[in-house]
């Protein structure tokens, strides 16, 4: 604990040779903020959960949307409106492209993910190669085995309809998981998936703000675990290990895979592969090591592609919460799924155009509760100025989505679930299509429509199947659902909860069990 509270009372000192030595040129004022306390500035300011909301009452208590806050000498901007967002990220993408420094991203093992890259050469290779993976119009490359995991999860969801959420996270990390690697996850308790969601879970935490001391005093990043008192730390070892496996364990299996000897050398690896397992091979990193063997890969290509395949990522339960808490709306969107796909089939994505209330749901749950709600920060990579205020080098800029998606001047009503807020006075629906909590300019995520795919189907398939409800206690009277969300540093989740999940018919049932059955 005496080198902690040593490294403490040294920052002053560097705080002063810093501002004397590097003096730095201003030529505005900064935004408005919270009045920052010496050496420290706003450190004690930030807030450390629900960020997004407390970054919108900032707006409302200094009377500006884009805010000022510091931290030992690193100045935060804070975006709460979408036009600013789209100014400095889209517009100037050159200058807003970077990401800050993250001093725990090392420490947990996160370096190797794209979101979480600073801009450069490894960080183009990494969007050139998923970009082309990724693109709108290779989304049916992958239709197939995200259609044949939802079918499993319906199946989950018939046999146990009490462990939605098991069967969630079963979905959530098993597609990608599929169409990534082939790996073909049975069960939650598979050693990568544990260690997929425990790294994910306790590693956004940490590397967010207000996760740790570390964030802002970067330098305890040299504390040893072993030391009293150095908690981040001993977390951060212990997520870098189930890092790593959440890496190494698929990564073996392709590998182990793609050495087994061929029957018939006609046959290419990659297509031994498929006709071996009935999962989504060939997968991502299995065509990519096809690539290396035949014509040769860089070492940044490997590790391009390596760090891209695990960070796929979607989850579901905030739309089975807004169910069960909305009948009117689930009922009309059941409506319109047996108008156009009946009930003698499952919905599959030719549908989804002539489904244009599923469209709508599927844009007001992001809208709603985007799934991060304040977006992976954006570094400033020179000084400039917006709206008359002055934003220096190296400054963290943080998009507000909440706020943006809360904007009352562009959605009324915001905190109410409206899916009618995306139609037209026609009936059609509006331009409004862009899901901000995909991100932004050079950094939106380039798995956006991988993950459309994966949310779209997951809602239209247990609308068209099952009914949700909230349960109901031994006498038959409804048990509320908390409204309650908990963050988990750049991610929210819904808490636990309770509702009833039952087939809608019999010929619905039969559906299911027929669709399991097949795969």
């Amino acid at each position: 604990m005496s080198g902690i509270i040593a490294l403490l009372c040294a920052f002053p000192v560097i705080y002063v040779i810093k501002k004397l030595l590097l003096p730095g040129k201003q030529s505005g004022p900064y935004p408005p903020g919270p009045k920052g306390l010496p050496f420290i500035g706003n450190a004690l300011d930030f807030p450390t959960e629900n960020n997004a909301q407390e970054y919108a009452k900032w707006e409302k208590k200094y009377g500006s949307s884009i805010l000022h806050a510091s931290a030992f000498g690193t100045h935060v901007i804070l975006l709460n409106k979408r036009e600013a967002a789209d100014e400095l990220f889209e517009r100037r993408a050159q200058k807003y492209s970077d990401r800050p420094h993250f001093p725990l991203a090392n420490l947990i093992g996160l370096s190797y993910n794209m979101a979480f890259m600073g801009y450069g050469d490894k960080w183009r290779l990494c969007r050139k190669i998923t970009q082309q993976i990724f693109r709108q119009g290779a989304m049916e490359n992958f239709n197939w085995v995200i259609t044949r995991k939802v079918h499993q999860a319906l199946g989950g969801l018939l046999s146990s309809p009490d462990d939605f959420a098991y069967h969630n996270k079963m979905l959530a990390i098993s597609i990608p998981m599929a169409a990534m690697y082939g790996y073909d996850v049975k069960s939650a308790e598979d050693p990568c998936i544990v260690a997929a969601d425990k790294s994910l879970t306790l590693g956004l935490q940490l590397i967010a703000p207000g996760g740790s001391l570390i964030n802002i005093i970067p330098i305890l990043r040299f504390i040893p675990p072993w030391f009293p008192g150095a908690s981040s730390r001993k977390a951060a070892e212990h997520v870098k290990k189930l890092t790593r496996d959440m890496q190494q364990i698929p990564l073996d299996f392709v590998k182990s895979q793609m050495a087994r000897p061929s029957k018939r050398k006609s046959v290419s690896r990659t297509k031994r592969l498929y006709k071996m397992f009935r999962v989504a091979v060939p997968s991502f990193v299995s065509e990519f090591f096809e690539k290396k063997h035949t014509i040769g890969a860089s070492e940044e290509e490997e590790a391009a592609v390596l760090s891209i395949a695990p960070t796929v990522y979607a989850a579901i339960g905030t739309f089975i919460y807004l169910m069960a808490v909305n009948p009117d709306i689930q009922k009309k969107a059941q409506a319109e799924i047996d108008s156009v796909v009946g009930t003698k089939r499952l919905p599959n994505f030719e549908d989804r155009p002539l489904m244009p209330y599923i469209e709508a749901i599927y844009r007001e749950i992001l809208r709603w509760r985007p799934p991060g709600q304040v977006g992976i920060p954006h570094c400033s990579a020179e000084d400039d100025f917006y709206d008359g205020y002055f934003i220096p080098k190296g400054a963290t800029v943080i998009g507000n989505v909440w706020a943006m998606t809360h904007d009352e001047s562009i959605y009324p009503e915001p905190n109410a679930f409206k899916p009618e807020r995306f139609f037209n006075l026609d009936g059609t629906l509006n331009d409004d299509d862009r899901i901000l909590a995909y991100g932004f300019g050079r950094r939106v995520c380039v798995g956006k429509h991988f993950a459309s795919a994966i949310i779209w189907l997951t809602v239209v398939s247990i609308l068209a199947t099952f009914k949700i409800e909230k349960a109901r206690d031994e006498t038959g009277k409804e048990i509320g659902i908390s409204d309650e969300y908990v963050d988990f540093g750049f991610l929210t989740h819904k808490t636990p909860f309770k509702c009833s999940i039952l087939p809608r018919s019999t010929t619905s049932q039969h559906l299911v069990e027929q669709a399991c059955a097949s795969e």
